[in-house]
């Protein structure tokens, strides 16, 4: 007895356990009280058709369970094959009856496409008619993957692109040239080269093996039942072949969540940013109107006995189906019938949280995922588009020792090997600057055919050598030529000669490609593999052995091996500084996905992984607009009415998608929705499903809407609040008196004065700032030159004066140049303003050597201090001492920054010239030739302020009684020093902050921030 042809076409209601309902149903009776076939058959005849992968091995799951766990004979379960749909980059994985598709040519591998792809881009752009197109490698690459986008999205949705020829009115033909030139490449030229090679696009062989499974259905059907469950058929070839099932007299389709009861007016309002828009599509290519689709089998929604739907899951579905109805039909809320939707039972089970920023938000999740484990057999689902936000979950439930990995994978880009490979080339193509040559030596990978430690032992040692401070010049000469020109012990000289000869031994080769304009992309392949395992390679291992290992290590590999097995016969021109650009562009969308490992009750899902899945706990993350839904994409070639012309879906039937997969998830039992209300520091907007919800509730009577639930984020927020909060004191170190100090430089009392923690770190703790790397010349650079040319000149010039001042000035500052910072701002900037302190010393110094015996630069001088516990030594280095007659000195001290005021001389706050001058007095300076100079009174002390601005410089004189000065200062500083010679003593940090400096390099170290802000005072 045969049945009519109608469709047989089913629906799940939303929110109940699709895959444990269509196993209980079909293991209590396989004919599906004759709807899928006249007699029952064997479990194990059906086929069911599902929409991905991860479907599949769940339904064999819910089979098991719904059996009861004897066993049984399972249906053959197969995926669709239309896994990603929306993004329409089809892998070509049929899952059909072989014999469908034993004649359709082979696949075009995905790299191979771009690669040719960008050839075709290349010989398009290198038409002197089009000047902005593509010139290197990196750009061809990334437009070739736009432009194979676009071949997919036409062969997907069957577009004829020949059609774009009379798409653009002529008044915009000028505009649209340059566009259809373009696309020429996928009109004309790639068809042809598809037939040379004998392939097919991937997207193009699935329609064709999809149609040819529906065609032969229909032709012959099969003898056994075929189920289609969970498609909405988005993809026209997938919904072709649901029509075929559908009308098979032993065949059905089973839609997941069809909504039954939005009015008519609403259903004819759907469009393709609707939940229900791609069903609606459905049922009218099979013929059928929504009344004709059947409740599952097994349970009905009035069924208040059975197992589902739950009432709080029709409630949901009912509240969240009305909530995003067609907006055109929303003036349908202000006669709604309140009592269809039973809000209390809706809302049962659903909370919503608002984090601050995503780490807030992850913590939130983490612990409810953690909550979820308290309760033996209990699971839970995260659903989110934001991988990123995934990411931060599974690192926060490491804190309770919980594995959990993002079942999306992780983009290749972002695995170790991959990011070493990466580096490399970035180090290559920076000539190795100091930054990207530490990312890069730093890595675990980099080893340099020593032992990983002893690497980053080197690499931090070079660090320290040459790379802190001003840039070494360009390039493995220029780390050469930087370390022959260092100071450095013979041993430590050494050691990091023969560290650049392993590293010059590894990116030579590559260098030398790097210095050349166009290498066949293979040979830069080989030279990238060959420069990584080099650097990979220790002591004991292979460089391959150490990149290639491992679930990302594999991927890595298996990239490599396709790129080089692709690269000889294409692009035989690249320019190397363009590789990296085109290497990274081949690795986008790749990603490395655990094998193992995944935790039996917890899983992290991409919206499109989760569909059919269920849990007991459903959480909804990242509910933000633009990042669910995302933002419609942006067509690259064609616009809006263009796409519409041709046929093309619009980019909003993306955006239906999203929301048919978060309307499916949000009516689980129990769903705790999330999203943070900053990101980046940028406020978000709300997801407009849950704008619509709030909106919703409000008009059903409940005034707070859609309100934030606080308890759970108290909850993630108490994670980390310890029960006490102490106040940091501030730092008072009390050290022996036999580890302080007992030798200090003036300009170190100064500091002792000021902030004596800092001389703590400095001297007790023998702790100095590093220099910044790749640090641009700034002050103290600046300085150095000036001290150098001014030092030059007084020893070319000690007693008296050339003819032209100005120019000697000019040739010593010349001089002293020549070895300054390789930087374009020294000469373009520096030296204007070194012109104009040579000017104003031209005419300041013959006034100055008036009676002048002999000037001295760069003096250096000691006294030692008794009277204390401990014979001390106070040191100095004059920048200048003028010897004049009747047994008197001058003392000048250069500052290119604002010098220290007279107020602060006379105060003791700034003893500098006042201790240089007692030392003077004492006859502890000695002259170049080793022999001291005699004691001396001091008649006057200045700062000579050589800022370059206006004037060139200014004398700011701080005493003209020298010796009264230095009594004084000699005095403060015994008494200083007695005081730090008793234990009992701190040394505190900025113990008068209204005298210390704005910055220190161990404020840090003191935690100035958490004492200064617990006191009250400013945090810096």
């Amino acid at each position: 007895m045969s049945r009519a042809p109608d469709p047989t076409i089913f629906t799940m209601p939303a929110g109940t356990p699709f895959l444990d309902a269509l196993a209980s149903a079909l293991v209590a009776d396989t004919s599906l009280d004759g709807s899928l076939s006249q007699e029952p058959s064997a479990l194990g005849d059906i086929t069911i058709l599902l929409p991905t992968r991860r479907a599949v091995r769940a339904l064999g799951e819910a089979f098991l369970r719904a059996s009861g766990g004897r066993a049984i004979l399972l249906p053959h379960i197969r995926p669709l094959g239309d896994v990603d749909e929306e993004e329409l980059l089809l892998t070509g994985q049929d899952g059909f009856d072989a014999t469908a598709a034993l004649d359709l040519p082979p696949t075009i591998d995905t790299m191979e496409r771009q690669l040719l792809l960008a050839e075709l881009v290349l010989k398009w752009g290198s038409d002197p008619e089009f000047l902005t197109g593509p010139k290197d490698a990196g750009q061809a690459v990334l437009l070739a993957g736009e432009l194979a986008q676009l071949i997919d999205n036409a062969e997907t949705q069957g577009v004829d692109l020949d059609r774009l020829h009379t798409l653009v009115p002529d008044e915009f033909a000028e505009h649209w040239k340059l566009t259809l030139s373009f696309l020429q490449i996928a009109l004309e030229h790639w068809p042809h080269i598809l037939k040379e090679r004998g392939l097919i696009d991937p997207a193009k062989r699935r329609n064709m093996s999809v149609r040819a499974q529906a065609a032969a259905w229909a032709a012959n059907p099969p003898p056994h039942p075929v189920l289609v469950a969970g498609s909405t058929g988005s993809i026209p070839a997938t919904a072709e072949l649901l029509k075929v099932v559908a009308s098979l007299p032993k065949g059905a389709v089973l839609l997941p969540g069809l909504d039954l009861d939005l009015d008519a007016r609403g259903w004819e309002a759907v469009d393709a940013a609707h939940p229900q828009f791609g069903m609606k599509q459905l049922l009218s290519a099979t013929g059928a109107a929504r009344d004709d689709v059947k409740t599952w089998p097994g349970f009905e929604v009035t069924a208040a006995h059975t197992p589902f739907p739950t009432s709080v899951s029709v409630a949901r579905s009912r509240l969240l189906n009305e909530a995003l109805r067609p907006a055109e039909t929303t003036d349908a809320w202000a006669h709604l019938d309140v009592d269809r939707i039973d809000v209390p039972a809706a809302m049962t089970g659903l909370t919503y949280v608002e984090a601050p920023t995503p780490r807030e938000e992850a913590s939130i999740i983490a612990t409810a995922f953690r909550e979820v484990l308290e309760t033996p057999g209990r699971t839970g689902i995260l659903v989110t588009p934001d991988r990123t936000l995934a990411r931060r979950v599974a690192a926060e439930m490491s804190r309770w020792q919980v594995p959990i990995d993002d079942s999306a994978g992780v983009p290749l880009a972002q695995c170790a090997s991959f990011g070493f490979l990466r580096l490399a080339l970035v180090a290559m193509e920076e000539e190795l600057a100091p930054v990207a040559l530490l990312d890069l030596l730093k890595h675990p990978m980099a080893a340099l055919g020593l032992a990983p430690d002893e690497c980053r032992k080197m690499a931090r040692r070079l660090e320290r050598a040459l790379l802190r401070g001003p840039r070494p010049a360009a390039g493995l000469d220029g780390l050469i030529c930087t370390l022959e020109k260092t100071k450095l012990e013979a041993p430590r000289r050494e050691q990091l000669a023969g560290f650049l000869q392993k590293l010059e031994a590894a990116l030579r080769p590559f260098s030398r490609l790097m210095a050349t304009y166009r290498v066949p992309l293979q040979t830069l392949v080989e030279a990238h593999i060959k420069l990584a395992e080099s650097l990979a390679a220790t002591d004991e291992l292979q460089g391959a052995d150490r990149l290639y290992r491992g679930e990302a290590g594999e991927a890595t590999g298996l990239f490599l091996e396709t790129l080089l097995s692709n690269a000889g016969d294409h692009l035989s021109e690249v320019n190397p500084r363009a590789y990296r650009k085109l290497f990274e562009t081949l690795a986008a969308g790749r990603m490395v996905r655990p094998r193992f490992g995944q935790h039996p009750r917890l899983s992290i899902l991409g919206p499109l992984e989760a569909r059919l899945l269920s849990a007991d706990l459903v959480i909804l993350a990242g509910l933000n607009e633009e990042t669910w839904p995302d933002a419609a994409p942006i067509d690259a070639w064609l616009s809006r009415p263009m796409r519409a012309e041709l046929g093309l879906e619009p980019p909003e039937r993306r955006i239906g998608l999203s929301a048919h997969d978060f309307l499916q998830a949000a009516c689980a039992p129990e769903v705790l929705l999330t999203r943070a209300l900053k990101v980046d520091g940028t406020p978000t907007v709300s997801s407009r499903w849950l704008l619509r919800l709030d909106s919703l509730l409000k008009g059903l009577g409940q005034p707070d809407g859609l309100k934030p639930d606080e308890t759970r984020v108290a909850w993630a927020d108490a994670l980390d609040r310890p029960a006490t909060v102490k106040a940091w004191d501030a730092p008072s170190p009390r050290p022996a008196l036999a580890a302080r100090p007992n030798q200090f430089s003036v300009t170190e009392i100064e500091t002792l004065i000021r902030d004596p923690y800092a001389v703590y770190a400095k001297k007790i703790l023998r702790l100095r700032a590093l220099d910044p790397l790749d640090a641009d010349a700034g002050a103290l650079e600046r300085g150095i030159l000036l001290h150098a040319a001014l030092e030059k000149f007084c020893r070319d010039w000690p007693d008296k004066l050339p003819t032209e001042v100005e120019k000697a000035l000019l040739e010593a500052g010349r001089a002293a140049f020549a070895s300054g910072p390789d930087r374009p701002g020294v000469e373009a900037f520096w030296w204007p303003r070194f012109e104009r302190v040579a000017k104003w010393m031209s005419r300041w110094e013959p006034k100055i050597r008036e009676g002048l015996l002999r000037t001295h630069a760069e003096i250096a001088g000691e006294m030692i201090l008794t009277g204390l516990n401990r014979e001390t030594k106070l040191t100095a280095k004059a920048d200048r001492i003028d010897e004049r007659g009747a047994s008197q000195v001058a003392i000048f001290d250069y500052k290119t920054g604002k010098p220290p005021s007279r107020k602060e001389v006379e105060a003791g706050l700034a003893p500098q010239l006042p201790l240089e001058a007692a030392i003077a007095r004492a006859g502890g300076f000695r002259r170049e030739d080793g022999t001291s100079l005699p004691p001396a009174h001091v008649e006057r002390l200045s700062y000579l302020h050589l800022s370059g601005k206006d004037e060139g410089a200014s004398e700011n004189k701080v005493s003209t009684m020298g010796d009264e000065a230095a009594v004084e200062a000699l005095e403060g500083l015994m008494a200083l020093l007695a005081k730090f010679e008793d234990e009992t003593t701190p040394y505190l940090s900025r113990p008068r902050v209204q005298f210390a400096r704005a910055i220190s390099d161990y404020d840090h170290l003191a935690r100035v921030r958490e004492w200064s802000a617990a006191d009250g005072g400013e945090s810096e």
